[in-house]
């Protein structure tokens, strides 16, 4: 069995994913949701309340490794600052719990989950609720990547021709 932390980072809004894997045709959504910021909050607060979040759900559901996505560097440059901030709390607080991390792309992620690596949210959530016989409004939009990540992680690692293909630990 193997516990996997997915974690789409942000600064106002945080996806995760909890999904317990015994195998890779058996596995469950333990949980999912969002870390929730507003934008009168100042960074310093989101990256408290965000690092907060991750302990909790590190202390409630004892991962095995977690799986965060890669920075996305678009043409902001302040952006690409704001999200690195959120991704060193977060990979903080994964190292503080001795949580292993490891960083996949957004396409990497979508195509392990959906079979496309340009699948909107509204298709990974299909998938996933397929996947883990739910209803769709049963994930909200921010977690399905996250999902999506957790996922990934886990076909590479549950699979041993597979745990070759794995990324460098963070």
């Amino acid at each position: 069995m193997m516990i996997i932390l997915g974690i789409d980072p942000a600064i106002r809004c945080t996806g995760y994913g909890v999904v317990e894997f015994q195998s890779a045709n058996a596995s469950q959504i333990l949980d999912c949701g969002v870390i929730r910021n507003t934008s009168a909050m100042p960074h310093s607060e989101c990256l408290r309340r965000i690092s907060g979040g991750i302990r909790q759900l590190i202390g409630q559901f004892k991962p095995d490794a977690a799986s965060i996505e890669d920075p996305f560097v678009g043409r902001n440059p302040r952006t690409a600052i704001i999200l690195g901030m959120a991704r060193g709390a977060i990979l903080a607080a994964l190292a503080d719990n001795a949580v292993p991390a490891y960083s996949y792309s957004p396409r990497t992620a979508k195509k392990s989950a959906v079979g496309v690596g340009t699948a909107s949210k509204k298709q990974i959530a299909f998938m996933m609720a397929n996947e883990f016989n739910l209803n769709t409004e049963a994930i909200p939009p921010d977690a399905t990547d996250a999902l999506a990540l957790a996922l990934c992680h886990a076909r590479l690692a549950v699979s041993p021709t597979l745990r070759e293909l794995l990324p460098k630990r963070l």
